[in-house]
């Protein structure tokens, strides 16, 4: 009887149909296919118990160095119950860096602001003590303090706008107002009833820095205006609250750069949100008066999405988008800068998260979607 051929069986070392059996491996099994392994810095990054599961957090934070379309992520520090929970760089940055604030540092002025009127230097609602508004039937001497502070002093500040070499942040800070910055941002036209309209305006931060300058040194030389308010930041902010990288910028004019330049390390920075979280206070020593706080987190009656030199975590009845109202509660408040940086705050959360790098306008959905991924994460109280 002849014996019965089978057919042979397929060489298992075929790449096609290895590739072909894992695929229908992975169709079979239930749920998604599992998580790639975390890489061994991106735990490190994270403490032993942060508050939430240790893995999860530092996938968060590794992704908003890894994924793709988000730009330059450049150092993540965040903080829970007051502890640095996990703290991250990139190559060539370390916790020694000072990295700009970009706009994070419209923050600081505000707070510098605050102790003024605090000290009854100035009035949050008496007008704006800016010398060339206050002639005889200039309309810009109804602009207050408060006005400045909230955005909407009604001065034609055109932030961000193409192309590039006419808008108004560049043109005061590079540009023609370079030299003295508060005397071009002072210089122009009204262009709505002060009060009436938000138009977000880091030339607006800087008149706040020329006010208080002029307040503590009224009349004075360039280098005795810098030395002036420098001093003031470090006696009052940095040192009370051990932000010893703290230093802002100066133009020629010796006016503080207070939209834009105040540098200091990440951890820095969170801490400066941490004081925030707290109120105005560093381990019960009440810096800043807690309610001047809650004003620059109150509520804004020209943008719902923004207060006092800070953005809040509400909707903006536009098509503006700054945080992530669908991800985080709507007590979450933030300083946010040009390029992504993000210095985020929730007290409900107990919970800080300071992000900076280098991300361009379009990637910044991507961007926000990372960060709410951390506050996704924890539990309000």
């Amino acid at each position: 009887m002849p014996r019965r051929k089978f057919p042979s069986r397929p060489a298992l070392r075929s790449p096609a149909l290895l590739a072909g059996l894992l695929a229908l491996g992975a169709c079979s099994q239930d749920g998604p296919p599992p998580e790639p392994p975390l890489p061994q810095e991106a735990l490190a990054a994270v403490a032993a118990d942060p508050g939430v599961p240790r893995e999860r957090l530092a996938r968060a934070v590794d992704d908003l160095f890894a994924a793709e379309g988000i730009g330059e992520t450049r150092a993540v520090v965040v903080m829970h119950d007051g502890e640095v929970v996990a703290e991250r760089y990139a190559e060539g940055f370390n916790a020694e860096t000072r990295f700009t604030g970009w706009s994070m540092s419209k923050t600081v002025t505000g707070l510098v602001i605050g102790m003024m009127v605090a000290d009854g230097r100035l009035r949050l609602d008496d007008p704006a003590p800016v010398a060339r508004w206050q002639r005889p039937g200039d309309p810009r001497g109804e602009i207050t303090l408060r006005h400045l502070l909230q955005m909407r002093s009604g001065l034609r500040h055109k932030e961000a706008v193409e192309p590039l070499y006419t808008s108004d942040e560049v043109r005061m800070l590079f540009l023609d107002g370079r030299d003295d910055m508060a005397a071009w941002a002072e210089a122009q036209p009204l262009e709505h009833e002060p009060g009436s309209t938000f138009a977000y305006s880091t030339a607006t931060s800087v008149i706040l820095a020329d006010i208080a300058t002029d307040t503590i040194a009224p009349g004075a030389d360039a280098d005795s205006r810098q030395r002036a308010m420098a001093e003031f930041v470090e006696a009052r902010l940095a040192v009370p609250l051990g932000l010893r990288s703290l230093v802002g910028e100066y133009d020629a004019s010796g006016t503080l750069v207070g939209g834009s330049h105040f540098w200091a390390t990440a951890r820095d920075w969170a801490r400066l949100g941490e004081f925030l979280r707290h109120g105005g206070s560093v381990k019960g020593a009440q810096i800043v008066p807690r309610r001047w706080i809650e004003f620059m987190r109150g509520e804004n009656p020209a943008a719902p999405d923004y207060g006092a030199q800070m953005w809040l975590n509400h909707p903006s009845g536009s098509d503006r988008t700054v945080l992530f109202p669908d991800q985080a509660p709507e007590t979450v408040f933030a300083a946010v800068g040009h390029l992504g940086q993000y210095l985020i705050v929730s007290p409900e959360q107990r919970l800080t998260v300071l992000r900076v790098g280098k991300t361009g306008h379009e990637a910044q959905p991507v961007l926000r979607e990372e960060l709410g991924d951390i506050f996704a994460l924890y539990p309000s109280r």
